[in-house]
């Protein structure tokens, strides 16, 4: 009970104040939701913008690469967390310690978004500007 409820601060901890800034600057979210191109969108309207096979089997190709590469970090990311629910269960908490397990869940966290744009540049750099702006145009 008391390693979910460190979980569960821990959570809160982390993830409250990435939350709050969204709600304060949703503008940069939107930004990336008009430039760049969800996979899932593009499965939804693929016969609309006229997806060709070879268009498709690269963008199929894309997403199992990095959905390995997610794997492997959600795996270390969950380890690092760990980690940090028992750096910040002792009595006292070495902050020095808990610092530097921060930086390591947040440079994973990092690697992650990376990881996801990298891949939504990579599909967009697939489709035709003739497709991008057909699903522009389905977006909406």
């Amino acid at each position: 009970m008391q390693r979910i409820l460190s979980a569960f601060t821990l959570f809160l901890m982390l993830f409250l104040p990435a939350v709050a800034l969204r709600a304060q600057a949703p503008a940069a979210e939107d930004v990336f939701k008009h430039v760049l191109v969800a996979p899932d969108l593009i499965m939804k309207y693929h016969n609309e913008i006229g997806l060709d096979d070879n268009q498709s089997r690269a963008i199929k190709e894309l997403i199992q690469k990095s959905q390995s590469r997610f794997l492997d970090l959600q795996w270390e990311m969950q380890a690092e967390v760990e980690k940090l629910v028992k750096l910040l269960s002792a009595r006292p908490s070495d902050e020095t310690a808990v610092l530097a397990q921060v930086d390591r869940v947040l440079n994973l966290e990092r690697e992650i978004k990376k990881a996801q744009v990298l891949l939504m540049v990579r599909i967009k750099n697939t489709l035709t500007p003739q497709q991008l702006d057909k699903l522009s145009e389905l977006r909406r």
